[in-house]
C-alpha cells in the first residue's frame, strides 16, 4: 500500500477512535515507523510501504487508538528545542512548561528583566548561580537551563528512580551529563540551607477532585505522582515552598507551574513573599509562580 492511502486510512482509524488531532498523529507516527521527516511524507505519497513496516504502523495506530500518548509509542518529545526520550516513568513534556524556564531566564537577572543569552552566560558566571529542578522527571528543565546557563551549576531532584533513569540518559544524549548533577530525593530533602539561587519545579497540581477534568490518557497512562498532588492540588506545592524558602539563599527566586484553578490558592501561600506573581501562558492561562526569598520571608511562606 502506497503511503499515501496509508496514511488516510490512518487519519480515518484515529478519527473514529476519537483521538485528538488525529492527522497530527497519524504523520508523528508514521514519520516513526519510517524513521523520516515530515518533509519526506510530502516528497514521497506513491512510497510503497513493506509488509512489515505496514505491521509496526498498524501496531503504534492500534496503541494510539486505545489512548496511549504518541509519545509513549515512539519514546521522544520535544522540549525547548530538545529531543527528549520520554517513558511511561515520567510525565510527558509540555510547551507551556517552556514558560516556566523562561521565567527562570529572566529571574536570572533578579529583578525579572530578560537578557539575551550572552548576557545571561556572563551574569551567571559571575552570580556563580546555583539552580535546583525539582520533581524533575525527563530532566527537561534542567536540561533547558543547563543548555541557556552554561557556566551555573544545576541539580535536579526526583523521588522516582526510574525517572532519573530517563533524565539522566537525556543529559547523556546531548552532552549535559557534567553540567547537571541528580538527585534521588523527596523534593528538597537533604539540601544544605541557603544553597540555592533558584528553584524552579514544575510539580504535580491537580487534586484528585479535578480528576474527571483530567483528559483519559493522562489519567491511564501518565504517572499518577507526577499529575495529581492530593485532596486540594496544594499539597506538593506547599511543601516545595516550605523547603524552598529554606534552601534560597536570600534574594533567590522561587519559580513553579501552576494551573489557573489554584492560582489564587497560591497567590495567597506567596503572599507574604517578595515579587510574588503569576505569569500567564500564550493561551492566557495563569501557569507560572515567581517569588522572591526576602531576608525577612516567613518559613512557610504563609
Amino acid at each position: 500500500m502506497q503511503l499515501r492511502q496509508s496514511l488516510n486510512l490512518a487519519i480515518e482509524h484515529l478519527t473514529a477512535a476519537q483521538v485528538p488531532s488525529p492527522r497530527l498523529n497519524a504523520e508523528l507516527l508514521i514519520m516513526y515507523t519510517l524513521d523520516c521527516d515530515r518533509a519526506y511524507l510530502y516528497a514521497h505519497p506513491e512510497r510503497e510501504l513493506t509488509p512489515d513496516e505496514t505491521h509496526r504502523y498498524e501496531e503504534a495506530l492500534a496503541r494510539r487508538a486505545t489512548g496511549v500518548p504518541a509519545q509513549y509509542i515512539t519514546g521522544h518529545q520535544e522540549f525547548w528545542g530538545l529531543d527528549l526520550i520520554v517513558s511511561p516513568a515520567v510525565l510527558i513534556p509540555r510547551p507551556e512548561t517552556e514558560h516556566v524556564v523562561e521565567a527562570a531566564l529572566d529571574c536570572v537577572a533578579k529583578d525579572c528583566v530578560a537578557l539575551d543569552r550572552v548576557a545571561r552566560t556572563l551574569l551567571s558566571a559571575a552570580l556563580d548561580l546555583r539552580i535546583v529542578d525539582v520533581g524533575t522527571g525527563s530532566g527537561a528543565i534542567a536540561l533547558a537551563l543547563a543548555k541557556e546557563l552554561p557556566t551555573a551549576k544545576i541539580h535536579a531532584t526526583d523521588i522516582s528512580p526510574e525517572a532519573l533513569e530517563v533524565a539522566r540518559a537525556n543529559a547523556a544524549r546531548h552532552d549535559l551529563t557534567s553540567r547537571i548533577e541528580f538527585h534521588r530525593a523527596d523534593l528538597l530533602e537533604g539540601f544544605s540551607p541557603a544553597s540555592f539561587d533558584i528553584v524552579v519545579s514544575n510539580p504535580p497540581y491537580v487534586g484528585e477532585s479535578e480528576e474527571d477534568s483530567v483528559q483519559l490518557e493522562v489519567r491511564k497512562f501518565e504517572p499518577r505522582n507526577a499529575v495529581f498532588a492530593g485532596p486540594t492540588g496544594l499539597e506538593v506545592i506547599e511543601r516545595l515552598i516550605t523547603q524552598a524558602h529554606a534552601v534560597l539563599r536570600p534574594g533567590g527566586w522561587l519559580v513553579f507551574e501552576i494551573s489557573g484553578t489554584i492560582a489564587d490558592r497560591v497567590r495567597n501561600l506567596l503572599s507574604r513573599w517578595d515579587k510574588a506573581a503569576i505569569r500567564n501562558d500564550l493561551q492566557g492561562i495563569q501557569r507560572v509562580a515567581i517569588a522572591k526569598c526576602g531576608a525577612d520571608t516567613p518559613v512557610r511562606g504563609l
